[in-house]
């Protein structure tokens, strides 16, 4: 590959070993690459630019003044660096494009100091690689993708699993170090190929075993057997029956919302009895909970309310007599509103369609409004531990205590992160709130992800941090191969200090 090798010898790029023939050998990661003159490594991140080991992507830095979502722009502030501290706190630098800490010994690539509010902070900034890690993908819909434990596959390869589903939503855990290298070469090769695109936003179908094809995007509606979500229900069939019994009251005898997990039933439900809603002698299919609550009506599947079925009368029995009448009034509708039916009772008790009444219908369409519209989401996990910390100080565990103990900020990219209480730093970080394109991988396989940690100037030397590699943030400026942008969204500045935006 020997396109695109315009970079940046700029900060601690990994040490080029000579390997003859004008070879250079890469030890960015532990592949440990020989690249010829004008390739790039098997990562596409370093190259051999006449004899010289080159970072290929260029360092990335949030500039507060830019707009905020504006395009990328040229660095140009005129002029040379006169060695101040940049007093505002205004520029953020990032380990997008930053290098790493390989071998372990070697401090983090950018150790950078500015001044923000009268204090002395210094930001730690090294681009990790990730064989602990994977993704969490958070799919707004109640279509069944398939039960719970079933593997899913790209390409015929296993990479992760369903987990528990959550409200409204079908949730993924894909990756980690079992699948990225505990199985068979190409699953680990397939593994690491569909983090990255899921973590820098691209498309990947997925396959559940026993269940759906989904095409799943970070920001994007999901696609699920050919077919695009639009919305994510507005609650459970007994949540939907408490939000909008009073707007059914006088227009409706009865009402069933259903829903693959708990399927609502007015005239039983409790918000049905505060009305008075008579009883109506309807007969459900289904595990009775609580009044007016049904488990297990139909099978989960691709129908109504994220059922198997396209019939909602299939879950009823028939009426009894002694309570339903003649013309009884009876809405069937999913907990989306994307299936609804109106029915009334003929003498034998039977159900017939019939036209939604004018003043039935916007009920219907309320529903429809109060539902979100479907979101794929990626969720980035990883735990930093092994070369990464020693970057950051000469004694590790300190840097994890000063995490857990909030004296260190973790951003990722300059986002926020959550990290997980226990032993450990283990981050987890929103892919839409990351800068574009910035997660890489190595062929080990690993992914490769921007970290850095922010801490007083004090604080960071009480940590046993690598003093003598601190470098004020204007040097970093006036480097080659920088590029700014702007901070992303509502995103907190990650220089803030306590109290402050």
């Amino acid at each position: 590959m020997a396109q695109n090798i315009q970079g940046d010898a700029s900060g601690q790029t990994p040490v080029a070993a000579s390997a003859g023939d004008d070879k250079i050998r890469c030890d960015a990661c532990p592949v440990m690459c020989y690249i010829k003159p004008g390739n790039t490594g098997a990562c596409d991140r370093y190259a051999n630019r006449a004899g010289e080991l080159i970072r290929v992507d260029p360092h990335v830095i949030l500039d507060r003044t830019l707009e905020q979502g504006g395009k990328v722009v040229p660095f140009d502030r005129g002029g040379d660096w006169d060695g101040r501290l940049v007093a505002d706190g205004g520029t953020f630098v990032t380990a997008v494009g930053s290098g790493t800490t390989y071998p372990d010994y070697k401090p983090a690539p950018f150790i950078v100091s500015a001044q923000v509010n009268g204090v002395d902070m210094v930001t730690v900034v090294t681009e990790g690689i990730f064989s602990y890690a994977g993704v969490k993908v958070k799919i707004d819909t109640d279509r069944f993708l398939g039960p719970e434990q079933a593997t899913v596959r790209v390409a015929g390869e296993p990479v992760g699993h369903v987990t528990t589903s959550e409200y409204g939503s079908q949730m993924l855990s894909l990756g980690g170090v079992h699948h990225l290298t505990g199985g068979a070469k190409k699953e680990g090769r397939v593994t690491c190929e569909a983090l990255l695109d899921l973590c820098n936003a691209k498309p990947v179908e997925l396959t559940v075993d026993g269940g759906a094809t989904i095409i799943v995007q970070a920001g994007h509606a999901p696609i699920v057997n050919g077919g695009q979500e639009e919305r994510m229900r507005v609650g459970c069939g007994s949540a939907t029956i408490g939000m909008f019994a009073r707007q059914w009251f006088g227009k409706v005898d009865e009402v069933v919302v259903v829903d693959d997990h708990i399927t609502g039933v007015l005239s039983e439900h409790q918000a049905g009895k505060l009305l008075g809603v008579r009883d109506t002698g309807i007969r459900m299919k289904g595990r009775r909970s609580t009044p007016g609550r049904y488990f297990q009506v139909a099978e989960p599947g691709l129908g109504w309310g994220g059922t198997n079925i396209s019939d909602p009368l299939s879950i009823l029995g028939a009426f009894d007599a002694k309570a339903a009448w003649p013309g009884l009034r009876l809405l069937l509708v999913s907990t989306t509103g994307e299936h609804f039916g109106y029915y009334v009772l003929d003498e034998n008790l039977v159900p017939r369609e019939a036209e939604v009444p004018a003043d039935l219908a916007p009920s219907v369409e309320r529903i429809r409004e109060n539902c979100e519209p479907a979101l794929s989401s990626v969720l980035f996990m990883a735990g930093a531990g092994g070369s990464l910390r020693a970057g950051v100080t000469e004694n590790p565990v300190r840097l994890t205590r000063s995490v857990k103990e909030a004296i260190t900020r973790v951003t990722c990219g300059g986002a926020p992160v959550y990290v997980w209480p226990g032993g450990g730093i283990t981050f987890m970080v929103d892919v839409m709130r990351v800068p574009e394109n910035a997660f890489g991988y190595v062929p080990t396989p690993a992914l490769v992800a921007p970290i850095e940690f922010t801490l007083t100037l004090e604080a960071y030397a009480a940590l046993g941090g690598h003093m003598d590699h601190v470098q004020p943030v204007g040097e970093i400026l006036h480097r080659d191969s920088v590029r700014e942008v702007a901070p992303i969204g509502d995103n907190p500045w990650p220089l803030a200090t306590r109290g402050q935006g």
